[in-house]
Formats: structure tokens, C-alpha cells, sequence
């Protein structure tokens, strides 16, 4: 995994009364999504309008240490970045690349990282270059002048370090922070003055020893003053059950985990804090804005988003004209930022906080939060008073309908116990206050027996979870339902229940529960069951006939029309040279059967796909795309991701064939040119989603065709107990998403075979 961290220390640089603005912008830019790997570069164009007039291009290539796919503070520098520059006067076309800096820090996997960038942009000059790391600067300062001659570099999130390299370099400007430790030491010493333990805990990677040497330098001129332990050259179980057992009067100052002495990889800001900050039973102070909102007290934190927002003005400033030596480099200050609800949790006091501090996720006093309830209680007393004149005039009324509504009840039971069919009733509570006789005949149980939740112990097992949730999902959003499960008949046996609900409302319209009908249907599903087997077994001989004409068509017919093109061709070559129209016939004739043998071999891969017995359902399902994109004309997107090597033989077959279904209904009814199809893999299931931008369809009335499209796939999937959902809109395009479960039966089959 890769850290919420990175090299690049970052700090906000905004006035208090502009504090807040900035923390927004960085929680806004925190749901920021990055899709980038190494080696593939996103391209986002800002899109022209045709009402306005086309702007001019410029090109910015920003190079990152982490991928912000995994890194929360990148991900903030990347949008802060990307919402800066769409608000430029000019068509930008932002290209994004990533180090992988943690994932691969040896100096082999960086070369050629940088190598294949510097070859990738030879002949697509970017506008600016904007560095967001340690490293990523480093790239540039050592192959600008080789491979970027000329090239305005903005950088943000370094350290002093490089600076005096940079003050020489007229091409080069940007921002730059540094931590300040001692600054949160001296905040946590304000909050908790008797403090004599100062505990720091890190882990072993590359950045995790950097941070801990920042650290360090930074408080050792406190260590006279108190007792200093690193804990940074543990493993994480064993730093937890330490951090369990600290000494009173201790603080810990959580720098960076991203790698353990384990060698187990963590994402710094999501997983390791909040790890730390469970276990200690001390108050845990951070670096960085991104580690706060995990139980973490504060402290002098650097912001992410804040750099970012100032790189990228400073690299509009640049593309609008300006030279980047004309630009002063930008040093960011640090924010004073705490969690209230971390204050509140160890005791400390809010006026013991640096001046200006920002305190975030206050929560509102007694009054800001029940003020409104407490106006309405108070309305609420005057009203009862009136209403309890209301009531006594209401009583008796309230007795004569109350005793219509038992003559009335009275007569339902009447006509209820005569019905043919199994009648239940529910009260507000849920629970159910009336069963007629037939239900009762039905499960040879009394009526207290059955009465409350006592039905429920009559449904089969495997039912009665799906059954609960239907009934309790429908009770509470007082809408009609439908389900079957089965019930124990009186005999013993389980019968299939269709069983029937709709709420029930009194004369003034309040919901007084529900009254429902059950019929038996056992019948109706084993013919079901039986049709559904018949299916099954149809589709199975059907594949394996396929394969049988397949491998007929590839072993035999095929090989013999290869056979018979290179006898041409050897004819072809052996005629006498005054033969020439022979040979140009020959010549056409050999080519029609090289074209019929290819068109025999494509039959036989739709029929039974080789690749998916030897390469695996990966390389099939990207090989079919390819051959349906050539052979129809249309553009077709696949990826894979995370698909097992030991995928069972019958989950391959089934996602191959939903597949080939899929695209040839969606090229065939669509009206689309280009498709996307994704398959991906987990421990317990395969997923794979097929989406088109054509005119749509209603799932249901597809069903209800002739088309055999649908009921095949559905079909297919009951073979391995997969679920198949389809989301389609008029105009708008299908998504048809396929999931598959991965059992114990079908890994050990796919083990073995």
C-alpha cells in the first residue's frame, strides 16, 4: 500500500481570518479521486463549448511522488491544482504522472520510471512542469536542462535543502513548507503542562526514516526536559500493545507508519493514525492536515490543498506570460488546527490553545441544539391544555366507534375462517395479532402459539432472514409486498408460501398495520424448478457441441483450407511465366480461401475460445473484444484487474459467454459505437460490468420477448449462482453488471483442473 504521506511537507500559508476558507477547501478536495498508474498518463481537457470561442491550448505535465489514487494528500494537491487551472483563460490539457516513490524507491525502478518519461514527452513539449514532491523535483533539477530545456518548472512541497540549488535556476519558482514539530510540542505542553514522557512512534520505510530525522532535530533541544522514547522499529501489533500501556503524564507524536518492521504496507493517514489513535491511552498529536480527522488531537499541521492552490496560480502566471524568475519563490506558514472532540476527550481546555488556533467539529451547545424542541415543548403544553377539553368531549364518542369496530372485527373473523386461503394480521408493533383457521389447519399450531413472532418459527431456515427483511423494509416505508418462502405444514413438510401484504388504515387515515394472504405454491415451483433444470442442461450439452464443432472446424476443415492455400500458392510459384492470368487466378483463389480459413477459424474461437483453456479468461475476454472491434467496426474498452490464476473452469465459461452475449445484444440494439467492459476479481466473487451510451431499453419487457439475449445470460448465471442487474435509461445507455461468488466447491474445482 502507499502512505497518505509523501515526501513533500506542505504547510498552509493563509491569514487566521482566512484559517477556515482554507480548511474547506481542503476537506472539499479531500473526496478527490485520482486514476493514475505508472506508466499511463490522464489527460483531462476543459471541454469548448461551440457558443464560445475556441481558446488556446496550453499543456501542463504535473509529476507527483505517490499516485493520488493512494495518497489522501496528493489527491488534495491534485485538485487544488485542477481547480485552478480550469478557471484559466486558456484549454488546458493536463497531463499526470507519478513516481511511485514507496511502492518502488530503489534507485533501478526510478531511472526507468524517468527515463520512460523523459522518452514519452521528447515530442510533446509541455507549457509547465509542475514538480509535488521531493522527488519529483529532484527529476527535474537533475534532467531539465538535458531533457526539459527551457521549460518553466513550478514546484511545491519541498525542503530547504534543494533551495539553494533552485536560486540560480531562472526556469524554476514554486512553494515550499517545512514541518515544525517543536511548534505542536509546545501546544501539547500548553495543554497538558505536567507532561514527563514524550513518546514518538514511526515506522522503518524510506519517508517514515525522514520524518523521524525532522522529528528529531526538531525536539532535541527538548530532551533535557523530558524523557524521550521512539517507538519506530516495531511491527504493528507489538507498537499497539505498547502504546496500550504508556505511563501517566505522556504525550505521542505520531510521524509517519507507512511500513512497518513487518515489512506490512499502510496508508499513513487512513489506517495507521487512526490504528495509533485507538490504542493509545495517551492524547496523539500529528504533522499533517490529512491525519487529523481520525481521533488525533492537532497541532502545527501543514496543508495540502493550500500548496497546491498556490503552485498552480503561480503556474497560470506563467502561462499567461510571466518568467518564473520574475516569480519570488513562496514560503507556506503552518495553521494552528485541533479536534474538538479530541479536546473534550483528555480533558483540555480551549483557552489553552495557541492564538488563532482553529477548532473544528465543535459541537453545538444545549440550547443551539434543542432550542427549537424546547419552544415546541412549551407550545406543545399550552396545546394539550386544550386538548384535553377536546378528548373528554371525544370519549364518548370514541366508545360508540369502538364498539362498531368489534361487531365489525367480529364479522372480518367470521368471513376470514371460512376463506380458502391462509389470512394474517399485524399490529403497529410489527408483530402479528390474528392468524384465520386455515393458517392454523395449515401448521397444526394454536393461535398463541403462532400469535407475535411465534409464525416465524415455521419458515424454513434458509428463508427466514430474506423473509423478515421484506416484511420489516415494507412495514416501515408503509408500502405493498410480495415473497415467497417455505413454510412447515402440519405434516412436517416445508410448502412454498406466496405470500401477500398491504397496509392497513383506520377511518382517519392513520396506518394501523398490515393484513396479508398466503397461497400454497409448491407445485407451481417445482415446474419451475424442473424447467429450469431442463435449461440448464440444454445450455450444457449446447457448449458442449460447441466445442466439439469448434475444435472440428480448427483441427480439421481449418488445417485442410491452410493445406489447400499453400498448394495454390505452390502452384501459384511453379507456372511458366507466360501463364500469367493462371497464376493472378490462382493468386485470387488463394487468397478467398486464406480469407475463408480465417473466417473458419473466427467461427470456431465464438464457438469454443482456445484462449479461455489455455490463457485463461483474462487474455479470452481480450482477445474476443479485439476481434468483435475489428470485425464489426466498433470501439471497444477493456480492462481486467485482481482475476485469480486458479479461476474455477465453469465461472470462466459463464463470464465469457454472459460476455459474448452482451457486447453482440448491445452492438445489435444499441445504436452505439463504443462499448466499455470491465472485469475484475476479489476473494470471494468475480464482477464483470458491460456499459454502452446508446438508446436504452426496459429490462423487464426485454424479459417478457422472445429474445433469448437475457434469458440465456440468466440462465448461464443460475449454473454458478450468479446475480445479474441491468440499469438502463431511454437515451442515456445500459450498464449490465454481473457477479459471480466465488464457493468453496468451484476454488477446489478450479484447483484441481
Amino acid at each position: 500500500m502507499l502512505s497518505g504521506r509523501s515526501n513533500c511537507r506542505l504547510r498552509s500559508g493563509r491569514s487566521p481570518c482566512l484559517r477556515e476558507t482554507v480548511w474547506r477547501l481542503r476537506k472539499g478536495a479531500a473526496r478527490f479521486v485520482g486514476i493514475l498508474v505508472v506508466g499511463v498518463t490522464t489527460l483531462v481537457p476543459v471541454q469548448v463549448s461551440a457558443a464560445t470561442p475556441i481558446k488556446e491550448v496550453r499543456r501542463v505535465l504535473i509529476f507527483n511522488d505517490l499516485n493520488p489514487l493512494s495518497s489522501p494528500g496528493f489527491a488534495l494537491i491534485d485538485q487544488a491544482i485542477l481547480s485552478v487551472l480550469k478557471k484559466a483563460p486558456y484549454q488546458i490539457e493536463i497531463y499526470r504522472e507519478d513516481l511511485e516513490t514507496t511502492s518502488f524507491p530503489d534507485d533501478t525502478h526510478q531511472q526507468r520510471f524517468r527515463g520512460w518519461y523523459i522518452r514519452k514527452y521528447r515530442d510533446r513539449k509541455p507549457d509547465v512542469i509542475i514538480a509535488a514532491g521531493r522527488a519529483s523535483l529532484k527529476f527535474m533539477v537533475e534532467s531539465h536542462e538535458k531533457s526539459f530545456p527551457g521549460i518553466p518548472v513550478i514546484f511545491c512541497g519541498t525542503t530547504e535543502e534543494l533551495l539553494d540549488s533552485l536560486r540560480s535556476a531562472p526556469d524554476f519558482t514554486g512553494v515550499w513548507a517545512v514541518a515544525q514539530p517543536d511548534k505542536t510540542l509546545n501546544a501539547a505542553l500548553r495543554l497538558q503542562p505536567g507532561t514527563k514522557h514524550v513518546v514518538v512512534v514511526g515506522g522503518v520505510g524510506e519517508f517514515d526514516r525522514g520524518e523521524e530525522s525532522i522529528v528529531k532535530q526538531s525536539l532535541r533541544g527538548y530532551e533535557s526536559e523530558f524523557e524521550f522514547t521512539y517507538l519506530t522499529d516495531l511491527d504493528m501489533p507489538t507498537l499497539l500493545e505498547r502504546l496500550k500501556h504508556l505511563p501517566s503524564e505522556t504525550i505521542v507524536f505520531h510521524t509517519s507508519i507507512m511500513q512497518d518492521a513487518a515489512g506490512t504496507h499502510f496508508i499513513d493517514a487512513s489506517q495507521s493514525v487512526p490504528l495509533v489513535v485507538s490504542a493509545a491511552n495517551a492524547p496523539v498529536f500529528v504533522v499533517d492536515d490529512v491525519d487529523l480527522n481520525s481521533g488525533a488531537v492537532g497541532g502545527d499541521l501543514l496543508s495540502w490543498a493550500a500548496t497546491g492552490q498556490t503552485a498552480a496560480t503561480m503556474a497560470v502566471r506563467v502561462l499567461s506570460g510571466e518568467k518564473p524568475k520574475d516569480i519570488p519563490v513562496q514560503k507556506e506558514t503552518d495553521v494552528y488546527i485541533f479536534d474538538w472532540r479530541a479536546l473534550r476527550r483528555w480533558g483540555f481546555r480551549e483557552r489553552d490553545l495557541p492564538l488563532g488556533s482553529v477548532v473544528l467539529n465543535r459541537q453545538p451547545t444545549a440550547w443551539e441544539s434543542y432550542k427549537w424542541y424546547i419552544i415546541g415543548g412549551a407550545c406543545l403544553i399550552v396545546a394539550e391544555t386544550l386538548l384535553v377539553l377536546g378528548l373528554i368531549w371525544q370519549r364518548n364518542r370514541l366508545r360508540k366507534i369502538g364498539t362498531e369496530l368489534r361487531e365489525s372485527e367480529r364479522r372480518f373473523r367470521l368471513v376470514a375462517n371460512t376463506a380458502p386461503v391462509l389470512i394474517w394480521m399485524a399490529g403497529l408493533d410489527k408483530l402479528c395479532t390474528y392468524f384465520n383457521q386455515s393458517w392454523l389447519d395449515f401448521t397444526g399450531r394454536s393461535l398463541e402459539e403462532e400469535l407475535g413472532n411465534g409464525w416465524s418459527e415455521g419458515v424454513h431456515a434458509e428463508d427466514l432472514k430474506r423473509c423478515l427483511d421484506t416484511y420489516t423494509e415494507a412495514f416501515d416505508r408503509h408500502e405493498p409486498f410480495q415473497m415467497e418462502y417455505r413454510l412447515r405444514r402440519h405434516d412436517g413438510e416445508y410448502r412454498w408460501i406466496f405470500d401477500s401484504g398491504v397496509p392497513r388504515f383506520n377511518a382517519e387515515g392513520s396506518f394501523a398495520g398490515y393484513i396479508g394472504s398466503g397461497i400454497d405454491v409448491t407445485e407451481r415451483k417445482q415446474a419451475e424448478e424442473a424447467l429450469s433444470t431442463v435449461n440448464q442442461k440444454l445450455i450444457q450439452a449446447q457448449e458442449e457441441e460447441r466445442t466439439r464443432i469448434a475444435r472440428e472446424l480448427h483441427d480439421d476443415i481449418n488445417q485442410r483450407l491452410v493445406l489447400l492455400a499453400i498448394r495454390l500458392e505452390e502452384l501459384q510459384h511453379n507456372l511458366p511465366s507466360p501463364k500469367a492470368k493462371i497464376i493472378n487466378d490462382i493468386a485470387e483463389a488463394g487468397k478467398q480461401v486464406q480469407d475463408l480459413a480465417s473466417d473458419v477459424q473466427a467461427l470456431s474461437h465464438h464457438l469454443h475460445s482456445s484462449k479461455l483453456e489455455y490463457l485463461g479468461l483474462p487474455a479470452a475476454a481480450a482477445g474476443f473484444c479485439r476481434e468483435v472491434s475489428g470485425r464489426q467496426g466498433v470501439e471497444i474498452d477493456f480492462h481486467s484487474e485482481n482475476i485469480p490464476k486458479d479461476l474455477p473452469k465453469e465461472a470462466s465459461l459463464s463470464l465469457f459467454r454472459v460476455l459474448q452475449e452482451a457486447i453482440q445484444n448491445a452492438i445489435k440494439h444499441s445504436g452505439s459505437r463504443h462499448f466499455e467492459v470491465s472485469l475484475s476479481g476479489g476473494p470471494s466473487e468475480m464482477a464483470l460490468t458491460v456499459r454502452d451510451s446508446g438508446i436504452g431499453f426496459d429490462p423487464e419487457e426485454a424479459m417478457k420477448g422472445r429474445g433469448l439475449g437475457l434469458t440465456s445470460i440468466r440462465e448461464r448465471l443460475k449454473l454458478v449462482n450468479g446475480n445479474l442487474s441491468i440499469d438502463s435509461q431511454p437515451q442515456h445507455g445500459t450498464t449490465i453488471q454481473v457477479r459471480v461468488p466465488l464457493t468453496t466447491r468451484m476454488k477446489s474445482a478450479g484447483a484441481v483442473g
